[in-house]
């Protein structure tokens, strides 16, 4: 029944599609929102700031000698940035004429555009051969596709400046060629579920609104006929088209791409790339196609996604590096302040989103931008709070959770989707911030985007070798290998199970979850509490990793702490010559520092990171080892950075239980030359009972007192009741935090 709706709604969408006339400019900019547009200038101070700052970057551009060169290089290259730049300033100076009315900027585009239909009938493939679907302009499909979403507003703002003649060439040598190039020639960037394909679908459908050709548009919304081989991988090491794909499009993309939550697969990295295309192609599809009520589509999801990216951010406003993803990434970045502007202005006027504009401090020149322009005084915060999004395209593939305390700390807990061909083999890990710093840092992707000498800005070898491997996350290692023994395809088949989170409490959150596929054999619970309360001195993380298997094996769950060590409280022998602390699966990357025998007791870790201390105290017994480690081994072009990492391996079979607590605590200054507090008031962590029903955890701290912490293993819904210490501790739920 649930496929049959989504097939009459696609039939509904499909014969509303009809050729009209319509009127210029009509994609993001119609002639209503020029209307209010001028009649806003001069009286919104947002819009007439980012107004002013576009007219002078393109005033100056536009009387530059105009370039159209051969394509040649990578990302980074000479070619490839011009070509990238010619359709930034393309995009802006049309939007320029239609708010100033100022033939320069429809001159200027009139020149360029012709210059592009004189060289395009030209090219061939590109030269670099790097990418799984190479394209004309630029080395891959996907840049071609950028450049076609910029031009097809630049040329929407012209069309009725250009005459007839000038559109028929224009049309016939450049755009024609170039969507039937993207869409038919090749099929494996077009018609797959990913963001290169979004988009392809945006630039393809754009400029068939533009141009009212309902053949392109019905290619971008369902995908174009051509077939792609079964199986093939692109140069992301992501499967193209996966056994039984069928919908393909741009409809397929919003369906197969988010959970219902808005949760996007491949992780905030891409989304904010693929924001852009998804919103401003449906903004399009509003203003020509309102019937459509894209907006509206599976619930407003496109607009629920805005929300997700949001809530994936620090408190600076730089994205959780989950899956592949580049640091620093933020809501400052041009995507997010689109989609921050189309999502207020098509969505419900959220004054909330006016916060995040504030904070951008820039808009769109479209009319989304002066709508938010116009209303930022209205604006109100954006709520701060702690936050599950179900992930699966259908809600059931886990969750990502994210917990925030008052005291600005931030713990981020992967338990959802593999993510696809972006996606890491890191289930249930973990990483933590403290005011927005990394504390315990996820690695990333081994990548340099647009840097030429980095491999002209592709994903370097080290990405798959070891930025995906399971050992550069803070997860459990079975045996040295990584889940799903390295393997994506079957990865994207399973996901961990939520099992359960409280939130209710701001000084004690929980979170838990459960997994029996990443590794054969083995059962994985995992269990974290943040406690940011007044009953303890400092706040810390409680980390309890649950592990039961049918034969013996050997467990790493590594740390990577951002920081200088202070000291670890066991000798630690430093080898003689550097080693490494494998051959495969990553660790191959990784240089022995240091080893040591754990103590029969707590190990403790503690470094200085931003000016604050962090002592790390894993319980632990005389047969476990400690490894100390450091990224960078088996790198001949320095790809990877040189982190530091902390390694608890036990072994064992039946249940095995790692437990550990995280505290914060102290400051330095360089100013002063003090260090307050450097030292933990967590003396000890400890596991007295571990079994399939419960784990209690016994905390001892030097001025607080001793705590229990109980963990319901099974049903964490009823009451229960366990007996330790000569105490009777009771409780409701899934665990309790208890004073002795």
């Amino acid at each position: 029944m649930k496929n049959l709706k989504k097939l009459i709604v696609s039939v509904l969408m499909l014969s509303t599609l009809a050729v009209k006339a319509q009127k210029h400019p009509c994609l993001t900019l119609t002639q209503k929102g020029i209307k209010e547009i001028k009649a806003g200038l001069g009286k919104t101070p947002l819009y007439d700031k980012s107004f002013a700052a576009v007219k002078k970057e393109i005033d100056t551009e536009i009387l530059k000698e105009i370039e159209v060169p051969i394509p040649k290089e990578l990302a980074g290259g000479y070619s490839h940035e011009v070509h990238r730049k010619n359709y930034n300033i393309m995009e802006k100076a049309g939007m320029l004429y239609q708010i100033t009315g100022d033939e320069k900027y429809a001159k200027y585009l009139k020149t360029i555009l012709h210059k592009y239909a004189d060289l395009y009938p030209t090219l061939g493939l590109h030269p670099a051969k790097n990418s799984y679907a190479r394209g004309k302009l630029f080395w891959q499909c996907l840049n071609d596709a950028n450049w076609l979403v910029s031009v097809s507003q630049a040329y929407d703002c012209v069309y009725d400046y250009l005459g007839k003649t000038d559109r028929v060439r224009i049309e016939k040598d450049l755009f024609i060629p170039f969507v039937n190039f993207l869409s038919i020639e090749t099929p494996q960037f077009f018609n797959r579920i990913h963001n290169h394909s979004t988009w392809g679908c945006a630039g393809v459908g754009m400029i068939g609104l533009v141009i009212n050709n309902d053949d392109f548009v019905k290619r971008a919304l369902y995908g174009s006929s051509a077939k792609v081989a079964e199986g093939q991988h692109d140069n992301d090491g992501g499967l193209i088209q996966h056994a039984g794909q069928e919908k393909v499009g741009f409809l397929a993309q919003i369906d197969g791409l988010f959970s219902p939550d808005g949760l996007y697969s491949e992780g905030a990295y891409y989304h904010r790339y693929g924001a852009y295309p998804f919103l401003i192609f449906a903004a399009s599809l509003e203003n020509i196609r309102p019937e459509l009520k894209i907006f509206q589509y599976r619930d407003s999801l496109l607009i629920k996604s805005v929300y997700s990216l949001l809530d994936q951010t620090t408190s600076k406003g730089e994205f959780f590096p989950l899956n592949d993803a580049q640091k620093g990434m933020s809501i400052y970045n041009s995507s997010l302040i689109s989609a921050v502007d189309a999502a207020y202005h098509y969505g419900k006027k959220d004054p909330s989103l006016l916060s995040i504009a504030a904070l951008q401090d820039e808009v769109v020149l479209d009319e989304s931008g002066m709508s938010v322009a116009k209303n930022i005084k209205n604006k109100k915060p954006l709520p701060n709070k702690s936050i599950i999004y179900k992930d699966g395209i259908d809600g059931k593939g886990g969750a990502l959770g994210i917990i925030r305390t008052k005291s600005d700390l931030n713990l981020v807990f992967k338990a959802g989707t593999h993510g696809m061909g972006h996606g890491h083999f890191d289930q249930m890990s973990y990483s933590f911030y403290n005011k927005g710093n990394e504390v315990v840092q996820d690695y990333g992707m081994a990548r340099f985007v647009n840097i030429e000498q980095k491999a002209g800005g592709v994903y370097l070898p080290e990405n798959n070798t070891f930025g995906k491997q399971t050992i550069a996350h803070n997860t459990l290692v079975i045996n040295q290998k990584s889940q799903y023994a390295g393997n994506s395809d079957e990865a994207d088949k399973f996901s961990p199970k939520l099992n359960d989170y409280n939130f209710s409490n701001p000084e004690v959150q929980y979170i838990s979850s459960t997994d029996s596929n990443a590794y054969t054999g083995v059962n994985q619970r995992r269990t974290l509490l943040v406690v940011d309360s007044k009953d303890f001195k400092n706040p810390f993380v409680l980390d309890v990793f649950n592990i039961n298997a049918v034969s013996e094996n050997t467990y790493d769950l590594p740390l990577y702490f951002m920081g200088q060590l202070m000291s670890i409280n066991t000798k630690v022998a430093i080898p003689n010559q550097m080693k490494k602390l494998g051959k495969s699966d990553g660790y191959q990357h990784i240089w022995k520092e240091g080893e040591a025998k754990a103590n029969n007791g707590s190990t403790n870790l503690s470094w200085m990171g931003d000016g604050v201390f962090y002592t790390y105290l894993s319980a632990t017994t005389e047969s476990d080892s400690i490894l100390l480690g450091r990224t960078g081994a088996s790198d001949p072009n320095f790809n990877l950075r040189r982190d530091p990492m902390f390694i608890v391996r036990k072994k064992g079979a039946g249940l095995t239980t790692f437990a550990s607590v995280l505290e914060a605590h102290g400051s330095y200054s360089p100013v002063t030359e003090k260090a307050l507090n450097s030292y933990s008031d967590i003396q000890n962590v400890e596991v007295l009972i571990s079994n399939k029903d419960y784990t209690i955890i016994k905390i001892s701290t030097k001025e607080k007192g001793n705590w229990l912490t109980g963990i319901s293993n099974q049903n964490e819904k009823k009451q229960h009741s366990v007996s330790v210490e000569g105490k009777e501790i009771n409780w409701n739920g899934a665990f309790t935090l208890t004073k002795l």
